[in-house]
């Protein structure tokens, strides 16, 4: 790596302090498209994508290129990534709207609720009982914990999703998971899991859901 542990976490620190109090508004976010997935109104799916837009957006910004290029070039990469799927998800869930979130209670919706509660509460707790306390920690608005939140509630859409709008969240749930996990930040084994979990199983449903269209039956994930 090209930076110490303490390069690492002295990031995490001057992000939180800088841009207090962003960290409640973003959880706050979290919480509407929460609210629109399960309670859904005739604009919740353009207001859940522009929010998911709005995240990897200021990641890739904000986090990537304003904070951590200073210690790893690789992150003017990250940046452009994470940029890109920002605009991806305006793409696909504002223009196309191809994005639908519909909580169901069924394996899916579960395993999102989990993903969610992970990401929002549970990855928080970890790091603060791991010894990675605020502001010495990634908030929620950081890049491990919002994939994670990511993959939780795409797992709550009902329609066939664009596979691009899985590939990138997937690089990172790798490469995060590995950078962390060099610096102590335990709880990202739950970024790996996410990551590889969501995204097989969305493809598998996927596929299903395609082939029961095709044969113009409905799918038994779906019941």
């Amino acid at each position: 790596m090209p930076f110490t542990k303490e390069q690492f976490i002295d990031v995490f620190v001057k992000y939180n302090t800088s841009v207090f109090p962003i960290q409640a508004i973003l959880i706050l976010l979290a919480c509407i498209a929460i609210v629109f997935s399960i309670k859904r109104f005739s604009f919740s799916n353009i207001y859940i994508s522009i929010i998911f837009a709005f995240y990897w957006l200021w990641i890739g910004i904000v986090y990537h290129l304003f904070f951590f290029a200073r210690i790893n070039k690789a992150a003017y990469l990250f940046g452009i990534l994470y940029i890109i799927q920002g605009i991806l998800f305006f793409y696909s869930g504002v223009i196309k709207d191809r994005l639908s979130f519909l909580f169901k209670p069924d394996k899916y919706g579960i395993l999102g609720f989990i993903f969610i509660l992970y990401g929002l509460i549970i990855y928080p707790l970890l790091n603060h009982l791991l010894g990675h306390s605020y502001p010495a920690s990634p908030t929620f608005g950081l890049p491990c914990p919002t994939t994670i939140f990511t993959f939780g509630l795409l797992m709550w859409t009902e329609k066939i999703i664009p596979k691009y709008i899985l590939i990138i969240p997937l690089i990172w749930s790798i490469i995060g998971f590995f950078a962390a996990l060099n610096y102590g930040i335990y709880a990202d084994f739950g970024l790996l899991v996410t990551g590889l979990t969501a995204f097989t199983l969305l493809i598998i449903r996927d596929k299903i859901r395609s082939v029961s269209s095709s044969a113009g039956t409905e799918p038994i994930e779906s019941k």
